[in-house]
């Protein structure tokens, strides 16, 4: 019962988790065509560092702070590091895309890079179904981000190496998180994710001299987004990935881009073209292949 119990609240983070992400991609990208990028940096995790800093003082306790050891902060270091290249990318990925579900399709290449990532580090084994999962994938996000240009250098869509880049360094955050998710508490991790990147959003805001004043629309994008992202994105997948693991959370996660292509047209009434769609619908079908195989083995060892 108790573990029936567990499974339903991890699938409601993970619901949760779709959701709030969905949302993310629309808010950021309305917010991004207002302002620079370092003043988004600046108010949107600076409030997102307000809320987690808020639910991180209600639910953390004060045991799990005091006795954080070296290397724990050690690992929050390193995480805060690569969150700060990682979310960098990722959103200049969503300021440069015209459409911000092409770069939610691309997110689904994740998985693949964290399988590839445990063949080389753990020597992990990929089978039939698994391979064809990345095939599907990569497929996918070749035709998504294929402009049909000769010239090499105009191949591919403007800013889709970042939302590739975006996705690599999630993925090796998704392993050290997992890793680590039972002695650094979900609102702990998050609350430090909020706390670098926002020190390194002020950084870049006092380097280039940019203004503190922005449009009133921008910021009311950028504090329901705040809520979304810093926040209740970070908290929820964690959470998630606390009770049901990474692979179940990476499905759910997948079908966050058809939410985004909804979100897209009902607050910019613009569409993915058809040929994006299906390399979009690729990504997600690899993604389920990949995690779906990898959840029946990790069953099957757990039945052994």
């Amino acid at each position: 019962m108790k573990d029936h119990h567990s499974t339903l609240k991890g699938y409601f983070f993970a619901l949760i988790y779709v959701l709030a992400l969905s949302n993310v991609y629309i808010f950021s990208k309305a917010a991004l065509k207002e302002v620079h990028i370092v003043q988004f940096g600046v108010y949107w995790f600076g409030l997102g560092l307000i809320w987690n800093l808020i639910f991180a003082t209600k639910t953390c306790k004060k045991e799990t702070i005091i006795n954080l050891t070296r290397s724990k902060f050690f690992i929050l270091g390193i995480i805060g590091l690569l969150e700060i290249v990682a979310t960098t990318s990722f959103f200049t990925a969503i300021h440069i895309v015209e459409n911000p579900a092409v770069v939610s399709f691309l997110g689904n290449i994740g998985p693949m890079f964290v399988i590839t990532l445990g063949l080389i580090f753990l020597k992990e084994r990929f089978n039939f179904l698994e391979l064809i999962g990345i095939v599907f994938i990569l497929t996918g996000a070749f035709v998504i981000s294929y402009t049909g240009s000769s010239n090499i250098s105009e191949i591919f869509i403007k800013g889709t190496e970042y939302a590739i880049l975006a996705s690599l360094i999630f993925s090796i955050i998704t392993i050290v998180v997992k890793k680590n998710i039972l002695t650094l508490p979900p609102a702990l991790q998050s609350l430090n994710r909020a706390f670098f990147l926002f020190v390194f959003s002020f950084i870049m805001f006092l380097m280039l001299k940019q203004s503190l004043f922005i449009a009133w629309k921008a910021f009311y994008n950028i504090a329901i987004g705040s809520v979304l992202g810093p926040f209740l994105t970070v908290v929820a997948n964690y959470n998630a990935m606390k009770y049901i693991g990474a692979g179940r959370v990476s499905i759910f996660g997948s079908i966050k881009s058809l939410f985004v292509v909804a979100g897209t047209f009902i607050y910019f009434g613009i569409l993915p073209y058809n040929y994006q769609l299906a390399g979009g619908l690729l990504t997600i079908l690899g993604v389920i292949l990949i995690t779906g195989v990898k959840f029946l083995r990790n069953k099957r060892k757990e039945s052994d």
